[in-house]
């Protein structure tokens, strides 16, 4: 709740009614100063997003142990005592990139490790092999030239579609000026950038999946969609919870006596993760354990194909973009 001062004057700042206490009784806002310290601004966001302690942390909690209930008393008409299904989903994509730009993936540095092992080794072996390879890191194609002649001179057969001959000079172009861990780093890095819009293009269809398979007289694609937006910020919970908790736990160093907190966490939220929708559909559409098992197992898959699909097509779309 805000703690800043009420202002002297009555008179609201928004629609100029008169305010005898702390809320204007016409529009509802506060009459508080509006000129801040940025500690107010950062207090009132939070403030805004999670909407009072008590109802933030009676969210999560439902949000995470109690499968479709947010959304069931938020379409009943509960809607003060928890935090809208919007509002939440944004604060946790918000904290969730926060914390992934704050903490970025050692994944290239890793592979940087193992390349100067793999070196090493082969130096002991042959140091003319280490240094071929140590110096040409960038991965190996057939130069244009010889592509452009099969192209203009080869047999039928052995040319080229317009697609192809495309696609691989893109790829020429892109390994020339990339190095393979350049390229895996620009790709995990566009791919985190870019994750908060392949999920915003995942949710609608998957209402849309769910409107389908149930009662159209009975349900509303609305209903669905409310259904979806806490489902999809369940998955973004355990997400963060699971990188908070590796990345806390990889302080102490990988053979650190406490790593097994880590291993256990990650088994027991990816088990949750999947288990979860199950119950979820089951006690929100209130069909029998059977139907609504049928019923999820079918709608994993068709959105496992159609995320699939999706990152299929974010691949190419990233390779097409890299410089």
């Amino acid at each position: 709740m805000s703690h800043s001062p009420i202002r002297k004057d009555k008179t609201c700042l928004n629609c100029r009614h008169v305010v005898e206490q702390k809320y204007c009784p016409n529009c509802g806002q506060e009459n508080t100063d509006s000129r801040k310290t940025f500690h107010h601004l950062f207090i009132h966001f939070f403030e805004d997003l999670t909407h009072y302690e008590n109802a933030f942390w009676k969210t999560i909690r439902n949000l995470l142990f109690k499968p479709s209930t947010l959304t069931k008393e938020y379409l009943s008409g509960k809607r003060l005592s928890y935090l809208a299904p919007v509002r939440l989903y944004i604060f946790i994509s918000f904290i969730t990139f926060l914390m992934i730009a704050l903490f970025p993936s050692h994944v290239t540095d890793n592979l940087n490790k193992s390349e100067k092992e793999i070196s090493t080794k082969l130096m002991r072996k042959d140091k003319s092999v280490n240094n071929k390879i140590h110096v040409n890191k960038h991965i190996e194609l057939t130069p244009m030239k010889e592509i452009d002649s099969v192209q203009k001179y080869g047999k039928e057969d052995e040319k080229l579609s317009e697609f192809e001959y495309w696609a691989y000079e893109k790829a020429v172009h892109v390994t020339e000026k990339n190095t393979t861990i350049e390229i895996i780093e620009k790709f995990i890095e566009s791919f985190v950038h870019n994750i908060p819009k392949i999920l915003f293009i995942i949710m609608p269809f998957f209402a849309f999946l769910l409107w389908l398979f149930h009662d159209k007289r009975k349900w509303y694609y609305f209903d669905h969609g409310i259904f979806t937006l806490h489902y999809f910020s369940f998955l973004l919970l355990i997400f963060l919870i699971l990188f908070i908790i590796n990345k806390v736990i990889g302080i102490f160093g990988a053979n650190s006596p406490i790593a097994f907190i880590s291993d256990i966490a990650n088994i027991v939220g990816v088990l949750w993760m999947f288990y979860y929708f199950y119950p979820a559909h089951h006690r929100f559409y209130g069909e029998s354990r059977f139907v609504s098992f049928v019923k999820s197992v079918f709608l994993f898959f068709i959105n496992s194909f159609f995320i699939l699909f999706l990152l299929t097509l974010y691949v190419v779309y990233i390779f097409i973009n890299l410089h």
